[in-house]
């Protein structure tokens, strides 16, 4: 007898559309199973042959967190780039490392966390190495380029599935889980979304991921904008993955929900469809979610939605049919090597040269020094280097190591203990260290420090310490060999680290002042170090009501730290004006480690360089006059540069970036990087932090009305470039603008054409400037090209609160051609007919509280928990609302106003004395409580502007009135 073969289920078979086989997985699976697969780890299915799943691949700039990969500069380097074609072919590497590193190792994900799109709104938020740029079309552009790779060619098949981080109005890391971004509707269409829905729209998105920020009150994590914004700018099943720990985040710092299970319902309602909480462990969520699908909280068709959506990702990854072709499979090609390199080199951005650059690399007798001039700098989404150049490397490698000269510029320390004995570091065993990260770990915040070194003894003979100033009070120290010294899970020192790092670091300390000393301070523990019996270690909590960090579990019994004598072997600036002295020119490298001062978790406090690398910058400057600064850093720094021949800016390029740098400098390369981001001049320059509301701050290059020290899209070059024949022709759809961009330099050269617009007479406030198209062209001396390019009318468009949607309006429209946002060298003026403005419809439509034109010292709130907006005067402050042009008709009689909580509504016309006060009898019982309050008013007809002050803790939602 034959056995008979069963047949291929519908969800194994290739010709069937993806919706068929996802809804015959789905309908297969046991509700059991269908909630365990909400969870970042969804466990395999064994009966089915379905395999286990997750979500969430570090991939921005490179396959992070697994091990070695090829490394591409930081994302904020590839938004200076201002090339969507290079970035492509970077995303489309990734993704193929991303495909093979899976085939040795099924840890690896294809559903990638990349890229971010969050706007480069601060220059001193955290993770501004994370972002493309300030610009959304900018933003957008790079970005899709980049999901464009990491999606790949095929017409039906993904090589990976991207997902967009953060959503949303995400740039602070001050308090990020519980800090709410306040934005108003204009800023929110013609900023913050637009940068997610342009790239979105292109099509080649598997989802987004919230950020764990507030928006206007209410959690990314219960956004209705997932809903009524996300899901309709596409057909496609987008998957929401949340960020870690945010869901438990409602409950246990947010106390936005009074339960956990309310808080996985609502975010399960509101559009989240798989849960990254509690690491590997899924239980705590699967509990949640069961218990709130018992007490109704939810549905199993709401559990269905998530799941479709993840299948629909699967399914298109390929994960239930046959593998990739062999192709899809390449790392570390030299392809990708090149790639790397070129990525690098278009990154670099000359910010001033008054004729020094390019050096003459037969001739030039180079000093290059500075913290970071041997330095090859990761940050926390990098993956470990297979190769490595640094600044010192490449200049080594290109003018010739008999013609460089390298000075650090560190201090040279001795640590001297009270007993007269000095720290002492054992040495290392000769077995080489592997570089961190190299083993691969799904969460790289629970890899431990090494704890199989001798940790720091004190002794007759001290180690000579390299002591590196990484400004407000932060510090590493390094043992001769190179290593770092670090703090382990003992709590003893040990110089065990290749570089600072970790999601805690472990290798930053700070020297403060005690007696006739310093006491050294832990950072990573918080705790002082002390000299020991049997080693140098931290100390102990001081208290038992005192806890350290979890690691810290063992109590030491000491709580006083030592007190240090540090003595001073040599000055880092003496050794750097010697090498300047001595050379022809001198390449000082500074800029930031990006694991120290400004990273995830810890926003910058300033725009200023450190005080130390701008003491070994004046150190160089003063010895020899030829003196080029390269900024190596994930942010922009306000320096000045009046004095310096040559400032280049270069984000951390990754594993070329030292051989990208020296070729630039050498000339091989002309720079053609264009600053993503404005460089601002000083710290007074900046909104606040948490103030989000580009347009009344009048942030980014968009509307900021000061001197930056460099503009949003400037970049110099050694060649020239001439701009003419601007023209412009209005179609039924877009307007076609044309210009000619002539190479009359001597050396092959990039130049970024950029096209601006700008509002003549505008109605409400508008950019003053904004970009509308750009492109990167490699032209040959003497040689034009045209650059060419269809706008949208939709692109002259703003969002008009007064009737809550896009409008284009009628007048006359500037464009602008040039270098940058400032070195315009065509303009011309064209008149659109667009759509005429209205008076605010109030007898109609009333008021929503948010819509308004302009406010001072409020803040928009949620409405209610689910969906809708408030405004509230910020605590202890007068509120007040503007709306302009309401059009009253023939007269009102009646204002209503919806209000929660207690204070008081004072409504007049602009100008004009108060004529109506509205207030609750008392306080309503809760922030969501509304009740409706009236009173009569006279005088109030035709066209005019409203004012409303706020007054006291109270929330209005809505205005409406009655007519006479």
């Amino acid at each position: 007898m034959t056995a008979h073969t069963p047949p291929t289920p519908p969800f194994r078979d290739p010709l069937l559309p993806f919706a068929k086989r996802v809804d015959d997985l789905l309908s297969r699976l046991t509700p059991d199973e269908r909630i365990k697969a909400l969870h970042q780890f969804t466990p395999a299915v064994g009966r089915l042959g379905v395999a286990a799943f997750r979500t969430g691949q570090e991939a921005l700039h490179g396959v992070a967190w697994m091990g070695p990969a090829t490394v591409f500069p930081q994302a904020v380097g590839l938004g200076a780039t201002w090339n969507p074609g290079l970035v492509r072919r970077v995303g489309e590497a990734v993704s193929r490392e991303a495909r093979a590193m899976r085939a040795r190792d099924e840890r690896v994900g294809l559903n990638v966390w990349a890229p971010t799109v969050n706007l480069l709104r601060h220059p001193l938020w955290g993770r501004n190495e994370e972002g493309y740029s300030e610009d959304p079309r900018l933003t957008s552009a790079i970005a899709t380029a980049y999901t464009r790779g990491l999606r790949g060619d095929h017409p039906l098949y993904w090589r990976t599935a991207p997902v967009l981080k953060h959503w949303l109005a995400h740039n602070n890391e001050t308090d990020r889980d519980t800090t709410s971004s306040s934005v108003r509707p204009r800023v929110l269409h013609e900023y913050d979304l637009r940068a997610f829905r342009d790239t979105v729209e292109a099509g080649a998105v598997a989802g987004v991921m919230p950020a764990y920020n507030l928006v206007n009150g209410r959690p990314n994590h219960v956004s209705p904008y997932l809903r009524e914004q996300l899901r309709t700018w596409t057909d496609e099943e987008l998957l929401v993955c949340s960020d870690a720990g945010a869901p438990s985040n409602l409950v246990d710092s947010e106390h936005y929900f009074d339960t956990h299970e309310e808080a996985v319902a609502a975010s399960l309602r509101a559009g989240v469809d798989s849960f990254t909480d509690h690491g590997t462990d899924s239980s705590v969520i699967v509990g949640r979610l069961e218990s709130a699908l018992r007490k109704g909280l939810l549905t199993e068709a709401d559990i269905d939605t998530a799941v479709r959506r993840q299948l629909s990702v699967r399914f298109r990854l390929g994960e239930f049919d046959q593998d990739p072709p062999a192709e899809e499979h390449a790392f570390d090609t030299p392809e990708h090597r090149a790639l790397a390199q070129e990525a690098a080199e278009q990154a670099v951005v000359l910010l001033k040269n008054d004729g020094l650059l390019p050096l003459a690399p037969a001739s030039t007798r180079i000093a290059v020094v500075g913290l970071l001039a041997d330095e090859c700098k990761l940050d926390w989404y990098s993956g470990a280097l297979l190769h490595r150049s640094t600044p010192l490397e490449g200049l080594y490698e290109r003018f010739g190591a008999e013609r460089v000269e390298f000075a650090e510029g560190v201090d040279r320390v001795l640590l001297r203990t009270s007993a007269g004995t000095f720290l002492h570091v054992p040495p290392a065993p000769d077995t080489p260290d592997a570089a961190p990260g190299a083993e691969g770990a799904l969460d790289p915040a629970l890899l431990a420090g090494r704890t199989d070194l001798a940790p720091l003894t004190a002794g007759p003979d001290g180690t000579e310490l390299a002591l590196v100033d990484w400004g407000e009070g932060l510090l590493t120290l390094r043992a001769p060999d190179g290593r770092y010294l670090s703090v382990a899970e003992d709590g003893y020192l040990r110089a065990s680290a290749d570089q600072p790092g970790g999601w805690i670091v472990r290798e930053t300390f700070r020297l403060e002042p005690h007696g006739d000393g310093h006491l050294l301070r832990h950072m990573g523990t918080g705790r002082h170090v002390l000299v020991a019996a049997d080693g140098v270690k931290v100390a102990a909590p001081d208290t038992a009501d005192e806890p350290g960090p979890e690691a810290f579990g063992e109590v030491f019994g000491e709580v006083s730290g030592e007190v240090f004598g540090l003595i001073v072997t040599e000055h880092g600036e003496e050794t750097v004006a010697r090498a300047a002295a001595r050379a022809d020119a001198v390449v000082v490298v500074a800029g930031n480690d990006p694991h120290i001062n400004g990273r995830e978790t810890e926003d910058r406090t300033t725009l200023r360089l450190p005080a130390q690398q701008e003491l070994l910058l004046r150190a160089a400057r003063a010895a020899n006059e030829n003196t080029v600064l390269a900024l190596v850093s994930s942010s922009p720094y306000a320096v000045d540069p009046t004095d310096l021949p040559a400032v280049l800016w270069t984000a951390h390029g990754g594993q070329a970036a030292g051989t990208a740098l020296a070729r630039v400098l050498a000339g091989d390369v002309s720079p053609a990087g264009r600053l993503p981001q404005t460089w601002y001049a000083d710290d007074a320059d900046l909104p606040g932090l948490l103030d989000y509301d580009v347009i009344g701050s009048r942030q980014t290059y968009l509307y900021f009305e000061g001197t930056p020290l460099f503009p949003f899209g400037h970049g110099l070059s050694y060649a020239a470039f001439a701009y003419g024949g601007l023209t412009a022709r209005v179609g039924p759809e877009a307007v076609r603008v044309s210009f000619t961009v002539t190479h009359t330099g001597a050396v092959p050269a990039d130049e970024v054409a950029q096209l601006y617009t700008r509002a003549v007479d505008p109605s409400v406030p508008r950019p003053r400037r904004e970009l509308v198209a750009h492109r990167r062209l490699t032209l040959a001396p003497g040689e034009t090209a045209e650059a060419a390019f269809d706008v949208p009318l939709s692109a002259f468009a703003f969002w008009d609160v007064a009737v809550g949607r896009w409008r284009v309006e009628p007048g006359r429209y500037e464009l602008l051609a040039g270098a940058s946002s400032a070195d315009v060298r065509q303009r011309t003026v064209l008149t659109l007919g667009g759509e005429p403005g209205v008076p605010r419809p109030v007898l109609e439509r009333g008021l929503d509280a948010a819509d308004f034109d302009e406010q001072s010292g409020t803040e928009i709130v949620d409405r209610t928990r689910e969906s809708g907006d408030a405004v509230t005067p910020v605590a202890g402050k007068p509120g007040e609302l503007l709306f302009r042009r309401c059009d009253f008709g023939s007269g009102v009689t009646e204002v209503t106003v919806e209000v929660s909580g207690g204070g008081t509504v004072e409504l007049s016309l602009d100008g004009g004395p108060v004529l109506a006060t509205l207030s609750p009898q008392a306080p309503t019982s809760g922030p969501y409580d509304y009740v409706t309050l009236g009173a009569s008013v006279d005088g109030v007809h035709g066209v005019q502007d409203l004012r409303l002050g706020l007054r006291g803790p109270l929330r209005l939602a809505r205005v409406g009135f009655l007519p006479g």
